[in-house]
C-alpha cells in the first residue's frame, strides 16, 4: 500500500539534525576589539544567540555605563553605530541580548526600588522603551543576560520580575543568566527560582568541582542539578579555546563523543554557550552539527 508520509519525515529518524533535542549555540561578543564586528559574528551562521558584553556599571545610584572594550567608545556615544549590526543579526533570526555584570565591574542592587530603577533604565535605553541617549542606538535588543559574578545576591529576583513585566507591554523581553556550575548559584540562584528565565547558560569552566576535566560523573551530577531549575532551557557553557578560561576547556572531539551524548536527552537541554567570539577560531564550526 502506498504511503502518504513524506520522505523527509522518514529521513528525520536517521539524520542527527532532526534530533528532538537539536541544540543551539550562544556566544559572548564585545570584550575584545580583535574579534570582528557584531554583524560579522552573526554572518558566520554558527550562533543563534549573541550576548553583548558587558554593562558592568549600574545600580546603587551609579550612572550606568557600557564597556565594549576596543569596539567603540561609549563616552563619545560611538557605540550607537552598532544599531545596524544588531538589526542585521535579528534579521537572520538571531537573538541579541545585553549582558549585565561580568567578571569585573561595579554593580549591585541595594533595594527593590533600585531594582525597579535599573529595570526602567534597561527598558528605556536598550529594550522597547524610549530615551534620547540609547547607548547602542535605536535597535531594540531581545533581552537581558544576568552574568552576575560579584556584588551581592540581593534583589536580582526583583530585577527579573520588573523586566519580565515590561515584556508584557509589547515585544517579549528574554531573560537569560550565566551562573557558575556549582549548584545552586550564590548570586542568581534565587532569581532563577522565579521561573522567569528563558535560557540559562551555565559556566562549566573555571569551576573544577563540576567541569569536564574532573570527570564526566562530576559534570553529569551538576548538569542534572541544573535541570531542576524552573527555566526554559539549560545550556552547557564552555570556553571556545584553552586560552579562553583558566580551566574547563573540552576538546571538540571529547565534547561530541563523550559529553553531548550524555546530556542531550535531558528535558531542558538547549545547546552550548561559548566564551567568547574572540577565542572561537573554529570551535563552533567543529561542533555545531553535533549540538
Amino acid at each position: 500500500m502506498a504511503s502518504n508520509v513524506p520522505l523527509s519525515l522518514f529521513l528525520c529518524f536517521f539524520i542527527s539534525i532532526c534530533h528532538a533535542h537539536a541544540g543551539k549555540i550562544s556566544v559572548y561578543w564585545g570584550q575584545n576589539g580583535g574579534e570582528g564586528t557584531l554583524a560579522e559574528t552573526c554572518a558566520t551562521g554558527n550562533y543563534q544567540f549573541v550576548n553583548i558584553a558587558f554593562l558592568p556599571t549600574f545600580g546603587n545610584g551609579q550612572s550606568p555605563m557600557i564597556n565594549l572594550a576596543g569596539h567603540c567608545d561609549p563616552y563619545s556615544n560611538a557605540c550607537t553605530g552598532l544599531s545596524s549590526d544588531i538589526e542585521s543579526c535579528q534579521a537572520r533570526g538571531i537573538k541579541v541580548i545585553l549582558s549585565i555584570g561580568g567578571g569585573a565591574g561595579s554593580y549591585y542592587l541595594n533595594s527593590t526600588e533600585d531594582a525597579r530603577e535599573v529595570a526602567t533604565y534597561l527598558w528605556d535605553n536598550f529594550l522597547g522603551g524610549k530615551s534620547a541617549n540609547r547607548p547602542l542606538g535605536k535597535a531594540v535588543l531581545d533581552g537581558i543576560d544576568f552574568d552576575i559574578e560579584g556584588g551581592t545576591n540581593l534583589y536580582w529576583d526583583d530585577l527579573a520580575r520588573y523586566l519580565s513585566n515590561y515584556g508584557k507591554r509589547g515585544k517579549k523581553v528574554y531573560l537569560t543568566a550565566a551562573p557558575q556550575c556549582p549548584f545552586p548559584d550564590y548570586y542568581v540562584g534565587k532569581a532563577l527560582e522565579t521561573g522567569l528565565f528563558d535560557y540559562v547558560w551555565v559556566q562549566f569552566y573555571n569551576n573544577p568541582p563540576c567541569q569536564y576535566s574532573s570527570g564526566m560523573a562530576s559534570l553529569e551530577k551538576a548538569w542534572k542539578d541544573w535541570n531542576t531549575v524552573p527555566a526554559g532551557q539549560i545550556f552547557l557553557g564552555l570556553p571556545a579555546s584553552p586560552q579562553a578560561a583558566g580551566s574547563g576547556f573540552v576538546p571538540a572531539g571529547d565534547l561530541t563523543s563523550q559529553v553531548l551524548p550524555e546530556i542531550k536527552d535531558s528535558g531542558k537541554y538547549g545547546g552550548v554557550m561559548l566564551w567568547s567570539k574572540y577565542y572561537d577560531t573554529g570551535y563552533s564550526s567543529s561542533i555545531k552539527s553535533h549540538v
